[in-house]
């Protein structure tokens, strides 16, 4: 999910690779990696992406959530469900 949007936001901004890994202080390939989820998106880089990209930080937080949220559900049985409990939770305050 954020990964992509990433990858989205950089093709928009007719950003390279290069120029968010040097944002970042990380190399091309892990670049490459964000953008199609095989690496892990650092909390603490969304201020600096959200300031590169030009969108609010908590439009990226909210994506990294929800990775987080799918990593650790994807591969249970009882995911669908803990997720839905959790979403009624909040749906209900």
């Amino acid at each position: 999910m954020l990964g992509q949007k990433l990858k989205e936001l950089r093709e928009e901004h007719q950003f390279v690779q290069r120029e968010v890994a040097a944002k970042l202080e990380v190399d091309t390939a892990y670049v490459s990696k964000m953008e199609n989820g095989t690496k892990q998106v650092s909390r603490s880089w969304l201020p600096t992406l959200a300031d590169m990209f030009e969108v609010q930080e908590s439009e990226l937080v909210t994506l990294w959530i929800a990775d987080k949220i799918d990593k650790i559900i994807v591969d249970e049985s009882c995911g669908a469900k803990a997720l839905e409990l959790v979403t009624k939770k909040y749906t209900n305050q």
